[in-house]
């Protein structure tokens, strides 16, 4: 998905993708100056994206500022960028769960950051960070999902593959900032639902409760928070995809996104590539022997 690991030989296009995993949206050619809006960022301080690794290759991300409804400060959009690095080197990854602590997702962006990035060319650039780190997110090869619980609101709306709670509320509150969203959501959402109904959602500023998110593609799923450890439920519902060992399961995410993003030939080319690295593997060899094919 963007970040490719490799275990044998390795092809001229393995080698391209190597130097380039993690090639972002936006550089300096694009008026994109990161130390300038990171200096601008640490100065809002608050809250943290905390990552805890499991023994199993699940990994949690959880959004961390529960006095403001989790919101991200400026010091949370970079911890998220660094977080999002340590991931894109885990060799051992299979699955990714975001969420949100105490029972809320996240709200979007803490007012006192949104009032200080005042201009257009300070927003702008806020914006690059942001869609740079969140496209790392969705392209890292591993099974990912946001889990919401309580509310997502603006730019925590933005995130994709949901799982959601049946006591949770999505909604894109945007255009009641005087704004569209900017950290890549439109684009996302029109992917996953459609331009008809993203725009019933931007435009009405809609509140979106579970089931009319599944109704629409929009989630994945509806996890009941009726049961003791909501979380843990996450983590079941993504081990149902994530069985097998972490390079396999890496694989998979790989050709996905590479299918996604891709016109079909450089597709293809991509999925032969990724093909040969667990070809005669391990993993492959393995269930060969045992003939696991139509088990």
């Amino acid at each position: 998905m963007g970040i490719f690991l490799w275990r044998r030989t390795i092809s001229t296009l393995n080698i391209r993708w190597l130097h380039c995993r993690c090639l972002t949206l936006y550089n300096s050619s694009h008026g994109y100056d990161e130390v300038k809006i990171k200096e601008k960022l640490s100065r809002f301080k608050g809250g943290s994206i905390n990552l805890s690794k499991m023994d199993n290759g699940i990994a949690e991300l959880c959004i961390n500022n529960p006095a403001r409804m989790n919101a991200f400060t400026g010091t949370m959009m970079i911890e998220l960028e660094e977080r999002i690095s340590d991931l894109e080197s885990w060799h051992d990854g299979k699955g990714l769960i975001v969420y949100g602590a105490e029972n809320t997702f996240c709200s979007g962006s803490d007012l006192n950051a949104v009032k200080a990035i005042s201009t257009p060319q300070e927003g702008m650039m806020m914006c690059m960070l942001m869609q740079n780190t969140l496209t790392r997110l969705q392209r890292l090869p591993l099974i990912s999902l946001a889990f919401i619980q309580g509310k997502a609101l603006g730019g925590g709306a933005e995130l994709p593959q949901l799982v959601i709670s049946d006591e949770s509320e999505v909604r894109f509150v945007h255009k009641q900032m005087g704004l569209v969203p900017g950290w890549g959501g439109a684009a996302r959402l029109i992917e996953i639902i459609g331009s008809r109904h993203a725009l019933k959602l931007l435009s009405g500023s809609l509140r979106v409760n579970p089931v009319h998110a599944l109704e629409l593609g929009l989630a994945d799923d509806i996890i009941s928070t009726g049961v003791d450890d909501s979380l843990l439920e996450a983590h079941k519902w993504i081990m149902q995809y994530t069985k097998g060992s972490a390079d396999v399961n890496q694989a998979v995410k790989k050709v996905i996104t590479s299918g996604r993003e891709n016109i079909l030939a450089d597709a293809l080319r991509a999925e032969k590539e990724i093909f040969g690295n667990v070809w005669g593997g391990p993993a492959n060899l393995q269930a060969l022997a045992k003939g696991t094919k139509h088990k």
